[in-house]
């Protein structure tokens, strides 16, 4: 993860397909990156989790095997394709092996990848960060940085002082590094591959072996000496000292900073994402199917009795759940959704928004405004706790998008800068040390009512904070503690199906009735 999160990188993205950001966005990413390493030339594939991971346990129920094949194929993280990734991978002639050994890995979400061809074995060793965010830790068995956020030169050679005097003097980078194992290599990070003249004459100099280029996988780039106006919320609060610049706008400055683009596209970016947002829960309110779920379509049911005025409760908190309900469904059917902070929490934040928005009457600009807003606290989230729920718990995802949505519709509906942030503050304290428990270790149930959790929790602070309640504990202790809380939770109950509600007898005769006939538990729409 950036010191500096991006809200499109990190928070408010990617647009995807799959259960699972840290699962199926994130391994994509991965395998791009390793289909770059063999310059795209794969033949043989041996994929190795960790036993004590997350990835043994949920990485083919979760979605990591369908992203590494697809991302192995060069395809995007929305493909259409994705679900039949494995057929496609065989298709080509690439031949996948997938072992659970002993890796001694610190992190749950661990992939060590080794790939062969004809001529070449390279191995490739990354992380999942939670959101579909990486960090490649190892090439060759020598240990690197990478977070796919610049185009990525390896200059193999034997001895590199001539050719690291060459480059510094030659070629723009951000970042030059010579990385010394058994085998070696230079890495320069740069905003651009090499031109093809210096590409050729770094390929005929004495000593270099081959050259690698690996494209970035992330849509906002890095650069060197990468500056921005605050990374705390009491930097942001002093940083506005004497503008009196609401929630958005300061999300519109620290984006446009962060991601070096005009202020005015920053806008027009988050405005396509609401698009998208908004068609996947039209989508989902007419109905999906999928046969590989262990949940039909409720979101008609919940509509049919919200037009018919059947429920208890507010309209707006009815809308709220109608609309979480429809697209964590499309998500479930392996439809178009943006991972917002995740994919498994992709409901809880447009549910919210959207349908406080609708219900208010307001003008599209103001839900931009107000997903903006959502995605400064979650730059603040990702820069200081994580996402990750194999990391964190749910606390990570639906409890940072219930803070997120809640501090967006303080911002939708009038209230202060200073209201915003502690609508934020009571809703990750009222999320602190949720688990992660996924019934037949898929991204559904209880997925779906903590989105909604999280969605109602969400307008509750919300109307908490517009009464002036107190919030007691600033955001940033808060988001400090959310970390502090996730390192305590237990491992079995970080998504790795060995826990909670994952391991009652329903859940696991759920589970076995999934793998007997894919599909089973629910047919209809």
């Amino acid at each position: 993860m950036s010191t500096y999160p991006s809200i499109f990188n990190d928070v408010i993205g990617p647009v995807m397909r799959g259960p699972s950001s840290s699962h199926c966005a994130a391994s994509l990413r991965i395998a791009r990156l390793c289909r770059d390493l063999m310059d795209e030339n794969i033949k043989d594939i041996l994929i190795e989790f960790d036993p004590n991971g997350s990835l043994a346990t949920t990485h083919k129920s979760q979605g990591s095997d369908m992203g590494l094949f697809g991302g192995f194929l060069g395809w995007e993280a929305h493909d259409e394709r994705l679900p039949e990734s494995e057929k496609h991978l065989e298709t080509a002639g690439i031949g996948v092996t997938i072992n659970i050994v002993d890796l001694g890995a610190t992190h749950p979400n661990l992939y060590k990848i080794t790939l062969h061809n004809s001529k070449e074995t390279r191995k490739l060793t990354a992380i999942s960060t939670g959101g579909g965010m990486i960090e490649v830790i190892a090439i060759d068995e020598v240990p690197v940085s990478m977070a796919g956020d610049y185009f990525e030169t390896l200059i193999y050679c034997e001895a590199p002082e001539t050719i690291m005097a060459f480059l510094e003097a030659s070629v723009p980078f951000d970042d030059l590094e010579f990385h010394k194992g058994e085998i070696s290599f230079i890495e320069i990070k740069s905003q651009a591959f090499l031109e093809k003249s210096m590409y050729n004459e770094l390929l005929a100099m004495e000593g270099v072996r081959f050259i690698k280029q690996l494209q970035p996988v992330l849509p906002v780039m890095a650069r060197r000496d990468l500056q921005v106006p605050f990374i705390t919320c009491d930097e942001m609060m002093a940083y506005n000292a004497g503008k009196n610049k609401a929630l958005w706008e300061l999300a519109v400055d620290y984006e446009a900073a962060r991601g070096n683009i005009a202020a005015g596209e920053v806008f027009e970016k988050m405005r396509s994402i609401v698009h998208i947002m908004g068609h996947a829960i039209q989508l989902g309110l007419q109905g999906t199917h999928y046969e590989d779920r262990i949940l039909g379509s409720q979101s008609l049911q919940f509509k049919e009795n919200f037009e018919s005025n059947k429920l208890v409760g507010g309209e707006t908190n009815n809308r709220i759940i109608m609309y979480v309900s429809a697209m964590m469904e499309v998500k479930s059917s392996m439809g178009v959704i943006v991972a917002a902070p995740t994919a498994g929490s992709c409901g809880a934040l447009p549910g919210a928004l959207f349908g406080t928005a609708h219900s208010m009457q307001l003008h599209e600009d103001e839900l931009v405004k107000g997903m903006l807003s959502a995605g400064l606290i979650g730059v603040f989230i990702a820069a200081h706790a994580t996402f990750a729920a194999e990391v964190g718990g749910c606390m990570a995802e639906t409890g940072s998008g219930g803070g997120m949505a809640a501090a967006a519709i303080v911002e939708m509906k009038g209230g202060s800068l200073q209201q915003s942030i502690g609508a934020a503050s009571l809703a990750l304290q009222n999320s602190l040390g949720i688990i992660c428990d996924p019934i037949g270790n898929r991204v559904e149930a209880p997925c779906l009512g903590r989105n909604v959790m999280a969605a109602t929790n969400a307008v509750s602070c919300a109307n908490m904070a517009l009464s002036n309640y107190e919030q007691l504990i600033p955001l940033d202790e808060v988001i400090e503690t959310m970390k502090a809380v996730g390192d305590q939770i237990h491992h079995t109950l970080r998504c790795t199906n060995l826990g909670g509600l994952s391991i009652t007898k329903a859940a696991k005769k759920i589970e076995a009735m999934l793998e007997e006939v894919p599909g089973r538990f629910f047919k209809s729409c």
